[in-house]
């Protein structure tokens, strides 16, 4: 089935505009803490993954001795290093809030959002990243910054699977990235949240030529 062409009444419309984005923790419980913050602009209309306009973090935490008789194995064997530098490097969660709030207010996101609520695009984020973040920066803030409109890229890989669009293996985050020849999963917050959007654009591009 060949899609037709965007509409004109949306090529100026934030529906087709999102902001993709990516944490990363001390793990995927309730106790656990965001480290590491990164989110970019994408415009599908234009296909285009605005990095100039990237936005990245780390936000401080204990040391990892401190936190490790609550860590998960994978985090301890993979993530030392990472939560460390966001001990050493981060700001407060605090300052990270106004820091990104000044980012989402400047002149260059409006431009591109307009006075629009920000529709998130992520991948699995309702499970974890929306949830942090609800949690740390505020329900209220969080509605008034973002719309209740998101766009999960794994909801949309796991309907290509079920159309035939994408094999079974692409369920796999690594494999999905291997299937598109895009490399490996980075595991860090800005690198995550590009590769997410190239992703969406990817699969877009693919029903639409497919």
């Amino acid at each position: 089935m060949k899609f037709p062409d965007f509409p004109e009444r949306l090529k100026d419309n934030n529906l087709m505009k999102y902001l993709s984005f990516d944490i990363e923790a001390t793990g995927l419980e309730e106790h656990d803490l965001i480290i590491e913050f990164g989110c970019i602009p994408v415009d599908v209309t234009n296909n285009q993954v605005l990095e100039q306009l990237s936005f990245h973090s780390y936000i401080q935490c204990p040391p990892f001795e401190t936190l490790r008789p609550k860590l998960n194995q994978w985090v301890i064997e993979n993530n030392e290093s990472l939560i460390n530098k966001a001990h050493n490097e981060g700001i407060t969660l605090e300052n990270f809030k106004n820091k990104f709030n000044q980012y989402i207010e400047s002149n260059d996101i409006k431009e591109i959002f307009g006075d629009e609520k920000i529709i998130l695009l992520g991948k699995s984020l309702n499970a974890i990243d929306l949830p942090f973040l609800n949690r740390d920066l505020g329900w209220e803030w969080m509605r008034s910054k973002f719309s209740h409109r998101t766009v999960d890229v794994s909801s949309v890989v796991y309907s290509f699977i079920d159309s035939g669009i994408l094999p079974d293996e692409c369920s796999s985050g690594s494999e999905l990235m291997n299937y598109l020849k895009m490399g490996d999963v980075a595991h860090t917050a800005l690198e995550d949240s590009i590769n997410v959007a190239k992703i969406y654009l990817e699969l877009i591009l693919k029903v639409k030529n497919n």
